[in-house]
């Protein structure tokens, strides 16, 4: 790689190369943009934004649903030295909340996004009481469409420092108070330099991701670094990968992709949709690196998708386990290119916080398994610290804590959060557990409650305070926690609701809490179950712990059960004789849910559907009847009775 100080250094090199991005836009609709128009339309924006009053050192929030044009806009201010603050649009009402969260967190926002965008914020904020707000970020929004339409001289670019922010990445996931960030040029290139040395990148390589542009991975990682090496990357939308899949590694074999990514919920998702159908249509044998972290690392999860995928020429050597964080701009740990990913295999009794862990074959029955993430990328260290910020020795699990150039001096305007994690000497606590075995780290779990769904993470006390926007829910009546056992591949989402009273009247209660939970974070719940007491420390917190290790230990299984016959018995009354119409589309839900049936007129939220279970039944819709419901028509028919009602209506029009 080049020595480069800044992002601006890089994209004029990139420009010289020839090479570029394709912009997946469908399965037969592809663009492709070089480096060199890359910097000419970002310099053509950066005239409008200066036009427009916007200065070095402003903030602008990128809330875009378009790939090209969030890549455009961010350049735009990189070469302005105007502030990139990139952020999920998102379908729920939390996603809106944020981004009203974040503009009055920043100093000098302005925020960039599409009408439609714009008028689901308005929306949000008319139901919410937030006109005050609304017209404050009107007053500084620039509109995709208005600068389309209008000129303006290309834009002056401003030499940047290395020490400047190049841009702000705020936490993923759900949080009403969302951290964010502060990436530095030189924090991105110290990582950049890191990654592309330990992962033996060339410009010869091809990427290929599905990742969101707003998550770390998904922008430095497989666009920085891709754009620093001078390679050819290919970006696809995550919304067209929640929808098809399968157009994934069909895409990955067509462009010859070298370098892909996906955490455990994308192989998931990617299994699923292809169930039994051969892959004789596709070769990956040209794949290098699967990137595989942004959430905890499932090794069966692995092991399924490498044997699945095998005889479409995908080696084994492909599975790149490996271990970041935004705070650490994005690498941390690395393994060896090249080898089979490796499994450290520990006994589930010897796990607890600086115990020094033991090693037994995979064939124990008391075996858990743990992917390897290796060493650190060079220029990071890694250190497991006890609670005292002590080193702790090998094979004990203890804090993960980070330091090196690549490492964020702290969040955004965030005293208590950068009290918390910037522990002396320069060194950031992680906030997640491991070890290290043979000098390669191991991640075993995280220290903190944080619920890791979909590559994002998920605050319990956020998602508490939704549900108790239920009537005669209050505070310290529910909690919430995320459980994984040994052999699963994502969290389990479990509601505990302080309850004495029948089970058959419990139903709608959790049927709310599920409904409110579900369609602001688009969340599914796996299981709201009644307790009779939530326990708490003598200070009065929470611990949400105990009630997710009774759960583990089978302490709910019997009122589960009768809770689910008593569903299971409303529900078949309530349906009655279906409509044509109802019959296909409750086969279509049923085929998707697999594990849980809806009754007709059962709410989609309150059962807790999944945002990403909710994108497949409307493609399978779709297939159905091509063009007739439209995603966003989910939300305003919630139930498989009012979908059928519209349905039928729209085919009779």
């Amino acid at each position: 790689m080049h020595d480069f100080r800044t992002l601006p250094d890089a994209l004029h090199a990139a420009a010289e190369t020839g090479r570029g991005i394709g912009y997946i836009e469908a399965r037969d609709r592809q663009v492709r943009q070089t480096y060199a128009e890359l910097q000419s339309a970002a310099l053509g924006l950066l005239g409008h934004l200066q036009a427009r009053g916007l200065a070095p050192g402003d903030e602008l929030i990128l809330l875009l649903k378009d790939n090209r044009a969030f890549i455009e806009m961010f350049w735009a201010c990189v070469l302005g030295g105007i502030v990139p603050v990139p952020v999920a649009p998102g379908i729920s009402d939390e996603h809106r909340a944020k981004v009203f969260r974040i503009f009055a967190r920043l100093q000098r926002p302005w925020l960039y996004t599409e009408q439609e965008t714009l008028a689901r914020l308005g929306s949000f904020a008319a139901n919410h009481d937030m006109a005050g707000e609304l017209a404050a970020l009107q007053a500084r929004t620039l509109r995709v469409e208005t600068l389309a339409e209008t000129e303006a001289a290309e834009g002056l670019p401003r030499e940047a420092d290395p020490a400047e922010t190049a841009f702000i990445q705020f936490s993923s996931g759900s949080t009403s108070d969302p951290k964010g960030v502060v990436l530095t040029h030189a924090n991105l290139l110290a990582n950049i330099a890191g990654i592309l040395e330990a992962g033996r990148f060339t410009p010869d390589d091809v990427s290929l991701s599905w990742m969101p542009l707003t998550h770390d991975m998904g922008l430095i990682g497989f666009h920085l670094n891709m754009l620093a090496c001078g390679m050819e990357q290919y970006l696809m939308p995550t919304e067209l990968f929640s929808r098809r899949p399968l157009l994934w590694l069909q895409k990955a074999s067509e462009t010859r992709a070298s370098i892909l990514c996906s955490p455990n919920f994308g192989y998931k998702h990617y299994l699923k949709a292809l169930g039994d159908k051969p892959v004789d249509d596709l070769d990956l044998s040209a794949v290098r690196l699967i990137y595989n972290g942004a959430e905890p690392i499932s090794v069966a999860l692995c092991d399924q998708f490498l044997d699945r995928l095998a005889p479409a020429g995908l080696r084994r050597e492909s599975m790149y386990t490996v271990y970041g964080l935004a705070e650490a701009t994005l690498a941390v740990a690395f393994p060896p290119p090249g080898e089979p990913f490796r499994t450290l295999w520990l006994h589930r009794d010897h796990l607890g916080l600086h115990e020094t862990v033991r090693a037994v074959d995979a064939s124990d029955p008391a075996a858990v398994g743990f992917a390897i993430e290796g060493r650190p990328v060079p220029g990071c260290e890694i250190r497991i610290a006890d609670e005292d910020h002590a080193p702790l020795g090998e094979d004990v699990i203890g804090a993960i804590h980070i330091r090196g150039p690549n490492v964020t001096a702290g969040y955004y305007n965030d005293e208590t959060g950068n009290a918390t994690a910037l522990v002396g000497d320069g060194w950031l606590d992680t906030g997640d557990l491991g070890l290290l075995h043979a000098g390669e780290l191991v991640v075993t779990g995280r220290r903190k409650d944080i619920i890791f769904a979909h590559g994002l993470n998920y605050y319990p006390h956020d998602l508490e305070a939704i549900a108790q926007q239920a009537e005669g829910l209050e505070l310290g009546k529910v909690a919430i926690c995320g459980v994984r056992r040994p052999d699963d591949d994502s969290d389990e989402l479990l509601v505990f609701l302080l309850w004495r009273g029948d089970l058959a009247d419990f139903l709608p209660l959790a049927r709310k809490v599920s409904h409110l939970i579900n369609a602001q974070t688009g969340l599914e719940v796996d299981h709201v179950i009644p307790v009779k007491r939530i326990p708490k420390t003598t200070s009065g917190k929470l611990q949400r712990r105990r009630l997710g290790d009774a759960f583990l230990a089978g302490e709910y299984d019997s009122v589960l059960t009768e809770l689910t016959r008593l569903h299971d018995a409303t529900q078949a009354a309530l349906d009655g004789a279906l409509t044509p119409m109802e019959a296909q589309l409750k086969a279509i839900v049923d085929a998707v849910l697999e594990d849980k049936r809806l009754g007709i007129h059962e709410n989609f939220f309150d059962a807790g559907i999944s945002s990403l279970a909710l994108a497949e039944i409307h493609q399978r819709i779709d297939d159905r009847w091509p063009g007739m419901v439209d995603v966003v028509d989910l939300f305003d028919h919630q139930t498989i009775a009012e979908v059928a009602a519209f349905l039928e209506s729209k085919i009779k029009s």
